[in-house]
């Protein structure tokens, strides 16, 4: 059986990221700015913490992790009077150009975070992304302990490596604590999330996924899924929330966009990799559905 929604997490392999070690001492307070196109992290590794996103208020405890999938700006504070500087305004300590230590407070009860914003490349890491709860929170939970306590450890003591240690355990924990949630809410079973655990459409999607450059149709992905052309279109459309050739369509238009920005192909290569006989077939598509034309879409 394929599990598109394992191999969608397979590929959620981060890039562009930025780690802090941050040792906070009472009162303290820090703002987040906003990051597009991120998903901010925070693991509480000791002490105690409330995180502010839109308004709402979250209370972390040790071994407690909280994501910000679309990596808005929000607060984070030892208490409600405490001030809230730009963290970006703070003085760092960079022991690498993506990975740095911030102490700050005033000197009372100390807390240690581990904080991050990571950015993913592949356009079924940055699908899924998007699909995510505007805050995922997972409090100590038992499958992550492990991972949690070995990056708590590195944070007391950073030793030769120690910076690795954290950035690489950092990573494995945003991809435990998005599986949590897809293992535990309801919400993780509906639309495109849904349609990925879908035994037939989760296949079909896979495929697409795995190769956009076929020449994909209704009925070759009917019958890769074993299912009557009829039948597929229909259950397609109603899990995933379009017909199956827009989907296909759209992927490929997701892909482009990746290989746009490598800015390592021309405009009629990447159409030619992604199935297309012309660059103006390529171009309309594309213009379709993303609302610019290629060349517009890599210049800005």
């Amino acid at each position: 059986m394929t599990d598109a929604l394992g191999e969608a997490l397979h590929l959620m392999r981060m890039s562009g990221s930025f780690y802090c070690r941050t040792e906070l001492t009472e009162p303290w307070g820090l703002t987040m700015p906003d990051m597009a196109d991120c998903l901010w992290f925070h693991v509480l590794t000791s002490g105690s913490c409330e995180i502010e996103v839109d308004g709402h208020v979250t209370s972390l405890a040790p071994g407690d992790v909280l994501l910000v999938p679309g990596g808005e700006g929000h607060r984070l504070f030892s208490g409600s009077e405490a001030e809230t500087p730009l963290v970006t305004t703070l003085p760092h300590t960079f022991e690498t150009d993506n990975y740095a230590i911030l102490r700050h407070g005033d000197g009372g009860a100390v807390t240690h975070l581990v904080c991050g914003a990571v950015r993913f490349d592949h356009p079924a890491a940055k699908h899924l992304i998007k699909v995510l709860p505007h805050v995922l929170y997972v409090r100590q939970a038992d499958d992550m302990r492990a991972t949690i306590d070995l990056m708590a450890a590195e944070a007391r003591n950073l030793r030769p490596g120690g910076e690795a240690v954290i950035t690489r355990l950092a990573d494995v924990l945003v991809i435990q604590t998005i599986r949590s949630w897809l293992a535990n809410d309801p919400a993780a079973r509906t639309g495109w999330l849904g349609a990925l655990q879908d035994q037939q459409i989760g296949q079909a999607l896979a495929l697409i996924h795995r190769d956009p450059a076929q020449p994909w149709t209704v009925e070759r992905l009917a019958h890769q899924t074993a299912m009557s052309r009829s039948a597929f279109a229909a259950r397609f459309t109603e899990l995933v929330g379009e017909p199956a050739m827009r989907y296909v369509t759209r992927w490929r238009m997701h892909v482009a966009m990746n290989r746009l920005r490598d800015r390592d192909s021309t405009v009629s290569e990447i159409a030619r990799g992604l199935g297309y006989e012309s660059e103006a077939a390529f171009s309309r598509a594309f213009k379709r559905i993303v609302g610019v034309s290629p060349g517009q879409a890599r210049a800005g």
